[in-house]
């Protein structure tokens, strides 16, 4: 981005005039990196909009693979691969009753992630 003749940003975004430094946090109340890394791949994991569909279809209920599948029109496999990847993050967890292995949300966490954004992006 380069700085404009007014003092903006091309995408006019307000620049300060000199510098000069406002005490509001200490950079030690800032979490570390490896804890931000993993809260990006968090984030990174909720841009899939396949998997923002499986979450919440499993927000209502448990469902088996099968029923996902048939819910969102996709093959048992990509559900598969997409629970994996959700499973790997810790956004659902699984049981088995018999052959059947039912999914869900991990924890009411991961509800509220999706309804804050949900309600974030109507605004």
């Amino acid at each position: 981005m380069r700085v404009n003749e007014t003092n903006k940003l091309d995408d006019n975004i307000e620049l300060c005039e000199g510098h000069h430094i406002h005490p509001h946090i200490s950079p030690d109340e800032i979490p570390g990196d490896e804890i931000l890394y993993s809260l990006a791949d968090l984030y990174k994991v909720f841009g899939d909009p396949t998997r923002i569909r499986i979450l919440y279809a499993l927000s209502t209920q448990e469902m088996c693979v099968c029923d996902i599948a048939d819910l969102l029109g996709m093959t048992q496999s990509a559900i598969s691969h997409q629970l994996r990847v959700l499973k790997q993050s810790h956004l659902v967890k699984f049981r088995r009753e018999g052959k059947t292995v039912f999914y869900s949300l991990a924890d009411a966490h991961v509800y509220t992630i999706l309804a804050q954004g949900l309600e974030h992006v109507k605004e």
